[in-house]
């Protein structure tokens, strides 16, 4: 006796059967277009504007030539920052316990980072007058001798 098939795995099987059908029939229709195309349908060209194409670019006359020699390829010398030789700053964050702070330029409003490797100073404290140079760092620029400016220049 044979099983008898529920409706749902009848129209199951006919949607696998469409499915092949189509399948068959796209490969059929790839296999045509290979066949049809040729090397001068792949072809694309590309315009002075930069638009790809795929119509041959017409022949200009008026054409600027441009010599090979003349084309110039480099990176730009980075400028150098000009920097007073000492600038003045107040400390405006220092952690003795880590060894590093932040000195707040009075010309400007720029902060630079300050560490003690760099410091000759044991005794500075918060809100105190220095004056620093600057070096490049890894994150910026950093400041470095540092010196407290004297009282009697304060006075000044």
């Amino acid at each position: 006796m044979a099983k008898s098939v529920t409706f749902n795995k009848r129209e199951n099987e006919k949607k696998k059967q469409a499915r092949r059908a189509e399948k068959q029939k796209k490969k059929e229709d790839r296999k045509l277009l290979g066949k049809a195309s040729s090397f001068d349908d792949m072809i694309a060209y590309v315009d002075e504007n930069g638009v790809i194409t795929s119509t041959p670019p017409e022949f200009n006359p008026n054409k600027e030539e441009i010599k090979q020699e003349e084309i110039l390829i480099s990176v730009p010398k980075k400028e150098e920052i000009e920097t007073p030789s000492v600038l003045r700053g107040r400390i405006d964050y220092y952690n003795e316990s880590k060894g590093y702070g932040f000195i707040k330029d009075l010309d400007g409003n720029e902060k630079y980072f300050f560490h003690v490797s760099n410091n000759s100073l044991a005794d500075i404290s918060e809100n105190d007058i220095v004056t620093f140079d600057l070096e490049r760092g890894l994150r910026g620029m950093n400041a470095i001798n540092i010196s407290l400016e004297n009282e009697s220049e304060n006075e000044k």
